[in-house]
């Protein structure tokens, strides 16, 4: 069997270079700041600030006319009130993500998405922050400027899936690093949360929506093929017991397991999907051999059917 790609270093830092356009989607009207962001801050000082490239949605009577005669580029007067968004992405490092049978490990995928994400906020002039979690611990990055913020959250990512990867347990839940999320969460950020979503609990549906009241909440499910469908008929196949050394063989060529191994995949998605209808985030399921960074970027503003 081949091996797959680990997470590199390289690539990450690579992302940056696709990171334009992606972005979380606004879910309901806020009062204007004169950024290009919808803002739950009202109102806004009248004290000049500084001056930045024209973004899509900046008000014209707020352009710098001399930057832009000098440098050939239309630019826009910021004021001290205007705030930038605080872009947070939640990261699961628990010991089912580290697992795929086919292109990358569901934590690799997540690692890149995350990434990529982090990128493009940083380019849009946001802060970013983050919260990694494993089965035993985690790590916190508070939301900051530039290129830096994206570094450590790189850094930390390959800390937890290459120095530190915990493989054996078979997860744990969610409910504790969902309330972590809301106790450093501001509201008005932007939130992307990477995970399979392995444990979540009903009641952790609450945490999920108190999370979209107040901030733009984007729940990226990831999943391994195998989860949906098992292997093709006419064979017996050795699954390996967590914890022990014991090897079971499975039987798939019985239609009805094949139909009930579905289902509970298929019951589990759209659970998701009611879920993020409910309580109105965004949904993008990805398995591990699609390109998790090109799902991302397709869907700015693509809410679940």
């Amino acid at each position: 069997m081949t091996p797959l790609p680990p997470l590199a270093l390289d690539e990450l830092l690579a992302l940056r270079h696709a990171a334009k356009g992606v972005v979380a989607a606004p879910k309901r009207a806020r009062a204007h700041t004169d950024g290009g962001y919808r803002s739950p801050f009202k109102g806004r000082g009248m004290e000049f600030s500084e001056t930045r490239s024209y973004q899509s949605g900046d008000e014209i009577r707020h352009m710098e006319w001399r930057v832009t005669a000098r440098t050939g580029k239309p630019h826009v007067k910021i004021f001290r009130e205007e705030r930038e968004r605080a872009v947070l992405v939640w990261t699961d490092c628990r010991g089912p993500m580290f697992h795929a049978t086919r292109g990358r490990l569901k934590v690799v995928q997540a690692a890149r998405a995350a990434t990529l994400a982090a990128w493009s906020a940083i380019q849009r002039g946001d802060r970013v922050g983050g919260l990694i979690f494993a089965d035993q611990h985690h790590c916190e990055l508070r939301p900051e400027r530039g290129d830096r913020a994206v570094l450590n959250l790189i850094r930390e990512l390959l800390r937890f899936t290459i120095d530190h990867p915990v493989v054996s347990s078979s997860g744990s839940q969610l409910s504790q690093p969902l309330i972590r999320l809301r106790r450093v969460v501001l509201p008005g950020s932007a939130l992307f949360l990477f995970s399979d979503f392995r444990g979540l609990a009903a009641t952790d549906h609450t945490h999920l929506a108190q999370l979209a009241r107040h901030n733009e909440l984007t729940l990226f499910f990831l999943h391994d093929p195998l989860e949906q469908h098992l292997p093709p008929p006419g064979g017996h196949y050795p699954l390996a017991v967590p914890g022990s050394d014991t090897i079971r063989m499975l039987n798939v060529d019985d239609p009805k397991v094949r139909q009930a191994y579905a289902a509970r995949f298929a019951a589990r998605h759209e659970n998701l999907r009611t879920l993020c209808r409910a309580i109105g985030a965004r949904l993008i399921s990805c398995s591990t051999d699609d390109d998790a960074p090109a799902l991302l970027r397709a869907g700015p503003g693509a809410f679940p059917a």
